[in-house]
């Protein structure tokens, strides 16, 4: 994008974000729901379509660009994000990384715009961080494929207008193999949403899940056509490549935030007489969280440069996953320590921010997981022993 054209696209998210949904925050998670006028705003900013192709319809970001407008997203509630961030990330990337050019054309455009609201459904109750694993099994009867299993913490589901399903098609093939991926639009018979989960954190943004029994699809369901056969994992890989960037700028967003929420609190919360900010145990705690946040910085920009470059697709989205989820972690902690009592009670910026910070080191693959992707990169044999 233009550079005048994306600085007005930053200028305007972040008015969007700090004049509109700030003070909503309390009321969404009270509630566990976003605003439907929110929604609406959203859809005509082109947020549903950030990241995705301007030929069909979308902004068309580079990752570099997409780290920076997640900084302004993260700096609220995730639920903000979520509500249209697998339109342009994991979902929406299925088809950008796999669709042919009929299956593009049909569901990318409405993607794009938020008339269609698409879901990401790979994880499995015993599949999460590594989905080489899952169960979930597609079978083909004459020119209908007949897909039966269950699918586990799927963001959006309740809402959901199309289904990205990753299924095992090739029971004898090895586990990375084997797997392919189909649209299947909601209220496809067989196809049922659980009840949505009651979650720690990130209320207002669904996740349920959801239940596959003998749903039937036509042959051109397959994402990629026959091409697309037994290519799913590799997809889904892809996808999540770009996902772990995309989390992890929405986290240094967030330790931005928390970093004012504390430096605020500082200046104007007296204790024995004085401002907590003239303590310096609590100057400690306030300049530990503002490096983290510019080492965060830097190391997602530097994962999107690459990223956009294409010479580091694994090991950088892994390595800035792995330090932006934990990082974000630290700062709310400190936030909270810096609050004192008042950081603990809801309604409070940091403690909500705290039980939202905590499913990052979770989703889109687990501290753990970027771990051993990382030295398993690294060390190639060696890491087999």
């Amino acid at each position: 994008m233009d550079a005048a054209d994306f600085s007005a696209v930053l200028s305007e998210v972040r008015r969007f974000v700090r004049e509109r949904v700030v003070p909503l925050e309390a009321e969404i998670d009270e509630k566990d729901e976003m605003p439907a006028d929110i929604r609406e705003a959203a859809k005509k900013m082109g947020l549903f379509g950030f990241a995705l192709p301007e030929e069909y319809g979308g902004l068309g970001l580079s990752m570099y660009e997409e780290a920076q407008l997640m900084f302004e997203l993260g700096y609220t509630t995730p639920s903000l994000r979520s509500m249209f961030g697998t339109n342009n990330g994991i979902a929406g990337h299925v088809l950008m990384v796999g669709g042919t050019e009929e299956q593009k054309a049909e569901w990318l455009p409405r993607i794009a715009s938020g008339d269609v609201l698409a879901s990401f459904a790979l994880t499995e109750p015993e599949a999460g961080s590594d989905p080489s694993t899952l169960t979930t099994r597609a079978h083909l009867d004459g020119d209908t494929w007949v897909i039966n299993g269950a699918k586990r913490y799927i963001t959006n589901a309740p809402l959901a207008d199309v289904f990205m399903v990753f299924a095992r098609t090739d029971p004898d093939a090895p586990r990375t193999r084997g797997i392919s991926t189909f649209l299947v639009p909601a209220g496809t018979p067989g196809l049922t949403v659980a009840p949505k989960d009651h979650k720690m954190g990130q209320l207002g943004a669904w996740t349920a899940d959801v239940h596959f029994d003998d749903v039937r699809v036509p042959a051109s369901a397959l994402v990629g056509g026959e091409d697309g056969l037994n290519r799913g994992f590799a997809t889904a890989m892809g996808c999540i490549a770009h996902g772990r960037v995309h989390i992890s700028a929405l986290c240094v967003g967030m330790a931005q935030r928390l970093v004012d929420e504390s430096v605020e609190y500082a200046r104007t919360r007296r204790q024995s007489g004085k401002l907590i900010g003239s303590f310096q145990l609590v100057q400690g705690l306030i300049a530990d969280s503002m490096t983290d946040y510019y080492a965060g910085r830097a190391t997602v920009l530097e994962a999107a440069r690459a990223f956009d470059a294409g010479t580091d697709t694994k090991i950088g989205p892994s390595c800035t996953k792995y330090f932006a989820s934990e990082m974000v972690w630290r700062v709310a902690d400190r936030a909270v320590q810096i609050h004192g009592g008042a950081g603990y009670m809801r309604g409070v910026a940091v403690e909500r921010f705290y039980r939202d910070a905590r499913l990052f080191r979770i989703y889109e693959g687990t501290s753990q997981i970027q771990q051993v992707i990382i030295a398993k990169a690294l060390l190639g044999e060696a890491a087999r022993g």
